[in-house]
């Protein structure tokens, strides 16, 4: 077995010129991945790259690493096929809210299903930004883009409900613009076994610049955004002094010290609980926005099922070759 070399993140960027708009948080994204990446400790030729069409998807240019530029809404199909023609590689789909929940989504919805191990990234700005600014399938009603210069008449998806709703065993969000926390949470990804679907909240400078702001900026964060990890109290705010609790089958915002709340009556966050209903509940939250690690729930992945039905169908198979098949006669008859 060849020893994982060691790395640093520069060893992980190609020599191409990174071209997106100044400003925009696809390099952060980027920059994360380059440092997580020497911390996963796997060799570069034993990583792949693949993504669809849109701004996201020239990340695999950027990366010294195998990778693949595919066709529209396809990546999670072409990295499906990767992983299991070669179950050893370190298989990660660079996506947008367009290519995989539009085009694609039938490919997102079955991959996260099957729980193939891969690490899906979808980059959510809420808009087409590659081809000028039209309406996106996480774009909010009422939102007016070159497509619906009248507002957005069309519900969006909410990424979480749909993976979760995909049976999703390992989901998480993240800002676009929290270059530590994201790297800590990719190294986190790679190491699960089955499908990691992030979605990172990422802004378009050009086309729907703003769109996080109040989950994002650092003004505004700490009162709006619950940073969830497994095994430490839903506590957010400004003053750490907010917290999430259950009522009924109701997630509400408390403050502790008011009302007789303390800290015992906030939730411990349990990523690994197999029963999915309040991790749907999180995602669904839309002020505070719930992000870090919000479900992660061992199961066999799909990979793992497939190649050993494979071994058990070749260990108790006759030696049958593929010349033997074509050479055995006919297969059917004709009327």
């Amino acid at each position: 077995m060849t020893e994982n070399k060691k790395y640093t993140h520069k060893d992980m960027a190609s020599d191409q010129e990174v071209r997106w708009c100044p400003g925009c948080d696809d390099y952060v994204i980027l920059r994360a991945v380059q440092k997580a990446l020497p911390e996963i400790g796997r060799n570069k030729e034993d990583i792949v790259f693949i993504s669809g069409i849109g701004c996201s998807s020239r990340f695999p240019y950027y990366m010294n690493t195998y990778g693949m530029h595919s066709i529209h809404g396809r990546a999670a199909a072409v990295a499906t096929g990767t992983k299991l023609a070669n179950p050893d590689l370190s298989v990660w789909v660079i996506t947008g809210d367009g290519d995989a929940l539009a085009i694609g989504g039938n490919h997102t919805i079955h991959a996260i299903r099957r729980n193939v191990d891969m690490n899906i990234i979808l980059f959510n700005n809420e808009i087409y930004g590659l081809t000028k600014g039209q309406f996106s399938p996480t774009s909010y009603l009422g939102q007016k883009t070159t497509t619906s210069p009248f507002g957005n008449t069309q519900p969006p998806f909410n990424p979480g409900e749909l993976a979760i709703g995909a049976n999703s065993r390992f989901f998480a969000r993240i800002s676009g613009n929290r270059p530590k926390e994201m790297a800590s949470l990719f190294i986190e990804a790679e190491q699960f076994k089955g499908t990691s679907f992030i979605e990172v909240l990422q802004n378009c400078v050009i086309f729907n610049d703003g769109a996080f702001d109040l989950f994002n900026k650092k003004e505004t964060r700490a009162d709006n955004q619950v940073y969830l990890e497994h095994g430490k109290k839903m506590i957010f705010g400004h003053d750490s002094n907010k917290g999430l609790k259950l009522n009924g089958l109701e997630i509400e915002v408390v403050t502790i010290g008011e009302n007789g709340i303390t800290e015992e009556d906030i939730m411990t966050h349990d990523a690994h609980d197999p029963n999915p209903t309040l991790h749907f509940m999180l995602v669904r939250m839309k002020n505070p926005i719930v992000t870090g690690v919000i479900r992660s729930v061992k199961e066999m992945s799909f990979d793992e099922r497939f190649v050993g039905q494979m071994k058990e169908q070749l260990e108790a198979s006759k030696g049958i070759i593929f010349d033997d098949l074509v050479n055995a006669g006919q297969t059917y008859m004709l009327d």
